[in-house]
C-alpha cells in the first residue's frame, strides 16, 4: 500500500515540507519525486512553483478471510431429511435418524442407527433408489438446485474401495493380455470411480458405452496385441472329426497325404482292378422265383393214413 500526494513550494524543499504536512510524516519517512522545477516567467514577472510527489510505502494491512456465502438451502434441506426419515419407517426401521451435512449445494443424509441390508439392497440399489426420489423431493421447493447424497453404515465408502481395488486388479489383467474387459452395468456415480483409477494407472483407458440402466465402463489397453489369424483355428475346426467319427473330406488328412502322391495313384489303380474284374466275370445268377404255394391240395392214399408213424424196428 503507497500513501502519496502532489505538492507545490517555491521551491523544491518548500514543495517537500508540504507534502510532509499533509500526509503528518516526518520527511525522513518519506520519499519525493519531483515533477516539475520551479522556474520564472517572461521577464521575471511570474514564477512557476515546484511540483513534487510525496509518498511512503506502508505494508498491506491483513484482509480477514471471509468464507464464502452458503445458498440457503436449509427449506430443502429439510424436505430431505423428513422424506427419507419417512421411507425409512415405511420401511419397517423405527429405530433411526436422519443427519445432515451440507457443502455449498451439496448435502449428505446419513442413516443412523439399527439399519439392516433392506436399506442398502443388492449393491447399493437400495440406496439409490432413495437418494433419487429423495432429490426429486428437496427440489420441487423454490431455490437453488440441491444435490443430495445418502449414506449408510458408511456403504458409499467401503462401495468406493471396493470398486479402487477392482479396477486396479481388472487393469492388470489388460495390460498382461492387451484384451479390452467390459465391467457389469453401473450407474454414473460409480462409473466415476472407476475412471478415475483407470486415469492414474499408465498403459490402460477406459470408456463408457451403452444406454442406461446398461451402461457400463469398458478398460482397454493402449498397447493392443496382435490376435492370432482366423486360419489357425479354421483348420483346426476342418480336421476335428464329426460326431459320427470320421473326419470331413478335404485337406491333407483324407489319405492324400503331402509329397506322397503315389499312394493316390495305387488307389485309383485298386479301384480300376476291381472295376475290371467284375466285368469278366461270367453272368449273374438269377434270383429263383419266390415259393409260392400251390392252391391244388394233394390228398394222401388212405392205405398211408393207416401207416404208423415208425416203421417196425427189430431187436
Amino acid at each position: 500500500m503507497i500513501r502519496e500526494i502532489i505538492a507545490t513550494g517555491r521551491t523544491v524543499d518548500a514543495a517537500i515540507d508540504a507534502g510532509c504536512e499533509q500526509l503528518g510524516l516526518p520527511r525522513d519517512e518519506i520519499d519525493f519525486e519531483i515533477i516539475e522545477m520551479p522556474h520564472k516567467g517572461f521577464l521575471g514577472l511570474s514564477q512557476t512553483p515546484a511540483k513534487v510527489r510525496v509518498f511512503k510505502e506502508e505494508p498491506d494491512a491483513e484482509v480477514p478471510e471471509t468464507s464464502e456465502k452458503v445458498p440457503d438451502l436449509g427449506g430443502k434441506i429439510q424436505v430431505a431429511q423428513q422424506y427419507v426419515l419417512d421411507i425409512v419407517k415405511a420401511m419397517g426401521l423405527d429405530q433411526v435418524t436422519v443427519s445432515a451435512t451440507q457443502e455449498e449445494n451439496n448435502v449428505t443424509l446419513k442413516i443412523n442407527g439399527d439399519v439392516s441390508g433392506v436399506a442398502i439392497g443388492r449393491r447399493g440399489e437400495t440406496l439409490d433408489a432413495l437418494q433419487y426420489l429423495t432429490g426429486l423431493a428437496a427440489n420441487r421447493v423454490e431455490g437453488d438446485y440441491l444435490r443430495v447424497i445418502i449414506d449408510s453404515g458408511n456403504y458409499r465408502e467401503r462401495r468406493r474401495n471396493t470398486l479402487e481395488q477392482l479396477a486396479k486388479k481388472l487393469a492388470a489383467a489388460v495390460i498382461k493380455t492387451g484384451r479390452n474387459t467390459t465391467l457389469e452395468p453401473m450407474n454414473p456415480y460409480e462409473r466415476r470411480i472407476i475412471h478415475a483409477t483407470i486415469s492414474e494407472i499408465e498403459g490402460v483407458t477406459s470408456a463408457s458405452v451403452g444406454e442406461e440402466p446398461n451402461r457400463c465402463v469398458i478398460i482397454s489397453s493402449t498397447n493392443p496385441r496382435p490376435q492370432p489369424s482366423g486360419d489357425r483355428y479354421d483348420n483346426r475346426s476342418r480336421n476335428k472329426p464329426n460326431r459320427s467319427g470320421s473326419r470331413p473330406s478335404g485337406g491333407h488328412r483324407d489319405g492324400n497325404f503331402r509329397g506322397n502322391s503315389g499312394n493316390n495313384h495305387g488307389v485309383n489303380r485298386d479301384n480300376r482292378d476291381s472295376r475290371d474284374g467284375n466285368r469278366n466275370r461270367g453272368p449273374r445268377r438269377e434270383k429263383p422265383a419266390p415259393y409260392k404255394e400251390s392252391s391244388k391240395r394233394e390228398v394222401a392214399p388212405a392205405e398211408a393214413v393207416n401207416q404208423p408213424l415208425y416203421g417196425k424196428i427189430d431187436l
